[in-house]
């Protein structure tokens, strides 16, 4: 119980106090939370075997994108590159099984992290 009350505190998780007035929001909050840490826990005992922390092999699957496929000059799908060998062993441990392609909605997803303005474009 106490490493999975530490682990809900932990950075990845982040269940920190919220400024959140209804009681169904709060809900909502520990409810993703709760998800989260049994997803972490499963993922933790499929991959014990490959000597690596559940937050070091998620690190490893940010690597892991998608090419988007252009048809007349608009987005038609998007295709996954074959993932290299230790990606490859993190999927099979957990058996996932990744599509070719992907459906492309035209939706772009916004992370926290934003990125310099001035950064240097290669």
């Amino acid at each position: 119980m106490e490493w999975a009350f530490r682990t809900s505190k932990t950075v990845c998780l982040e269940m920190r106090p919220v400024n959140v007035r209804l009681a169904r929001r709060t809900r909502g909050h520990v409810f993703v939370v709760m998800l989260a840490y049994r997803i972490v826990r499963e993922l933790a005992g499929r991959w014990s075997d490959l000597n690596l922390t559940v937050e070091e092999g998620i690190h490893e699957l940010t690597t892991l994108c998608a090419t988007e496929m252009l048809v007349n000059g608009k987005p038609r799908c998007q295709k996954i590159p074959e993932p290299r060998s230790s990606i490859r062993q993190l999927l099979k441990a957990a058996s996932v099984r990744l599509p070719e392609t992907l459906p492309c909605k035209g939706i772009r997803v916004a992370t926290r992290k934003q990125l310099p303005e001035n950064r240097i474009t290669r």
